[in-house]
This record gives C-alpha cells, structure tokens and sequence, in this order.
C-alpha cells in the first residue's frame, strides 16, 4: 500500500470533561481529526444539555482519527490512561455524572484485546490505588457536539474543564 493510501483508523474514547481530552489528542502526532460528541446513551442525537442532565445515558467522548503508520492504537491507549483517573466511577475531579465516565468505545476486536490488555497491565502494575473502574464496550453511534464545543480550548484560550 502506498502513502497515499493509509487507511485511517478510529478510536473512541470517554474521559471526563470532553475539551481536555480532545485537547490532549489533538497535539499527538499521526492524529488526523478529532471531534467531541456523545456514545452509549438511548436517545438520537442528543443536545449538551441533555447530556448534562445524566438522564440520556451518553458519555461525552472523543472520536480520534488517526494514520496507524505514524501513531499506534496502543500510543492512543497510553495516553488514554495517562491523561485522565481511571479509578473513579462517573466522575473526572470536578465533573460527576454517567456522562464523564471512563469508557473505551472499540471498533473492531483488535482495540478491545488491546484495550483489555493494557487495563490488565495497568491493574497489576499497581500505579493505581484503587481498582480501574474504565469500560471497555462496543462503539455506538457517534452524535457529534454542537459546532462551538468542537476544538473549544484552540476557541476560547481555555487551559481547563474547570469554571
């Protein structure tokens, strides 16, 4: 296959407040696209607000394209792990809620054999305190984020989730 014809990948993944996971994702080499939006829940096309209330079942996620010939599934996992608590049941600091879970949405069987893989890894290690709380399930369907949410740090000068 030659360069112009990578197949770019996708990867899922739920981290608490959306706009610093996609931040985090977006200054990784070989990441094509990021998008925010929201997985997991049982109503169509969501708003943010609805998402906010819990009650639709949806975690905000990030969807990551990405060039497997620059970046790895497993680099995207590692950063996954390291950039958010995965100890803690519906919540990221600040942020509580089915919403801001710790989820990894697979796409095909490879990512979940990766995905359990290294969340086994982890859980020996004992780096964590506490036991990793992190799904691992199938991708759903991806409701992208209202457009001002998108790239919302590069938008605002934001540094944080946090008000």
């Amino acid at each position: 296959m030659s360069k112009e014809e990578v197949e770019f990948q996708k990867a899922t993944f739920g981290a608490g407040c959306f706009w610093g996971v996609e931040a985090a994702f977006r200054e990784v080499k070989g990441v094509v696209s990021t998008a925010v939006g929201y997985m997991g829940g049982d109503r169509d096309n969501p708003s943010y607000q609805e998402v906010c209330t819990g009650a639709t079942g949806h975690t905000e996620v990030v969807e990551v394209i990405f060039n497997p010939e620059e970046v790895s599934y497993n680099d995207l996992l590692y950063i996954f792990w390291t950039i958010h608590d995965p100890t803690t049941l519906n919540r990221q600091g600040p942020d509580i809620g089915v919403q801001y879970r710790s989820v990894i949405f697979y796409h095909d069987q490879e990512q979940k054999e990766l995905a359990e893989k290294m969340r086994d890894k982890l859980q020996k290690s004992n780096i964590h305190p506490r036991d990793i709380v992190t799904a691992i399930e199938p991708a759903q369907t991806f409701w992208k984020a209202e457009e001002y949410h998108q790239q919302y740090f590069e938008k605002t000068g934001r540094r944080s989730c946090g008000f």
